[in-house]
């Protein structure tokens, strides 16, 4: 039966199995029209993006619509001026999903960790929790190859 399983590859090998298109010009291009367009849900395609430029995320921060908004506090390829402008969001929700966000700067979290909205904080208190159970999951792991 073993020798029937499937293998298992690790996601590097599975990158380089299937590597992403190069980014062209045109398709930058492409993610600026996606951005003006009247319909929030291809808006929130480009702000969804990793290959989204850094001023095309500073307009779309600023997106009227609440979900464009939110798409960018998501996107891990968002900068952190960006992040940092979207944790003063009117919207908690977009606030949450900036809390959430694995790469906003540590000054972002001290700061929504008082947040006035409680599902934000908890948020920020959950994140928290996550780092420090890796934390003590990799100080567990170094101890145990000693």
């Amino acid at each position: 039966m073993a020798a029937l399983a499937p293998s298992m590859l690790t996601p590097d090998e599975v990158a380089a199995q299937h590597p992403a298109p190069p980014v062209t010009e045109s398709k930058i291009r492409r993610l600026r029209v996606l951005a003006t367009n009247t319909n929030p849900k291809i808006r929130e395609a480009a702000a969804s993006s990793y290959n989204t430029p850094e001023d095309l995320f500073e307009v779309l921060a600023r997106d009227p619509e609440e979900s464009v908004r939110a798409c960018v506090a998501r996107n891990t390829a968002t900068p952190c001026d960006v992040l940092r402008e979207l944790a003063h969001d009117e919207s908690p929700t977009v606030r949450g999903w900036v809390a959430v966000n694995y790469f906003v700067p540590a000054d972002v979290m001290t700061e929504l960790a008082d947040d006035d909205d409680p599902v934000v904080r908890g948020l920020v208190e959950w994140k928290a929790s996550l780092a420090a159970e890796h934390d003590d999951t990799r100080a567990l792991q170094f101890v145990q190859t000693r």
